[in-house]
């Protein structure tokens, strides 16, 4: 039986890769660092812990890993905050409000810091509807590793299996199989070329047809 739906943030309910992606290059070239955009699209969904330490490690950059891990996440709050820049992808709000209407356990699961995750969260209108909010900081090892959908589900107090993950990079989904989760890869063109293919199943929107495949997972459950 599905009792919990876990959400990534970045890709699946915002739009923030390419802004994510912008403000990184820019630092990027403050500290003299030149790798390729098909690299840099390899750390999309970990979290920023874990681009940086194989970053100053392959750079030896004299910065420590905290300190690069602060001036990333500074620079996007700063963003965000002086801008407003927040964009939902489409249909996230009427997804979360359905799948709450139908008792589902509901928890955000984000390699960002909590402070932005509850800023987003806010900002979308989408407080109440949440169980829990889990950033990454949480746990030992980022995405792909499963910890922090270990963590979700243990604090959801729900087992993997009877979870759903909606995620829209490879080291998402990646980590949500390891976890012993059913996974929906969503492919956002905003998240760059992802390797969804390890996905139970693959959407292109957030509409009605992600609320049927939890339903028919529901179902085929309930046959077993």
């Amino acid at each position: 039986m599905i009792k919990a739906v876990i959400f990534d943030m970045d890709g699946v309910m915002i739009d923030s890769e390419p802004v994510h992606l912008k403000l990184e290059r820019e630092l990027f070239r403050e500290l003299g660092v030149e790798i390729t955009e098909e690299e840099h699209m390899t750390f999309v969904g970990s979290s920023s812990y874990y681009m940086w330490e194989k970053i100053k490690e392959r750079f030896n950059l004299k910065e420590s890993v905290e300190e690069l891990v602060r001036r990333d996440r500074k620079r996007y709050l700063d963003h965000v905050l002086s801008t407003g820049e927040i964009i939902p992808v489409p249909g996230i709000q009427e997804l979360v409000k359905k799948l709450f209407e139908r008792e589902y356990k509901l928890a955000v699961a984000s390699s960002s810091p909590i402070d932005v995750i509850e800023l987003v969260v806010q900002k979308l209108n989408l407080k109440n509807f949440f169980d829990m909010l889990v950033s990454g900081d949480y746990v030992k090892r980022s995405k792909p590793y499963p910890d922090i959908f270990l963590y979700t589900a243990e604090k959801l107090r729900v087992k993997p299996e009877e979870c759903v993950v909606i995620e829209d990079s490879y080291n998402g989904v990646h980590a949500a199989k390891s976890a012993g989760m059913k996974v929906i890869g969503f492919v956002n063109p905003n998240s760059g070329n992802q390797d969804l293919s390890e996905a139970d199943f693959i959407v292109k929107n957030l509409g009605d047809e992600v609320v049927e495949i939890i339903s028919g997972l529901e179902e085929e459950k309930a046959l077993k």
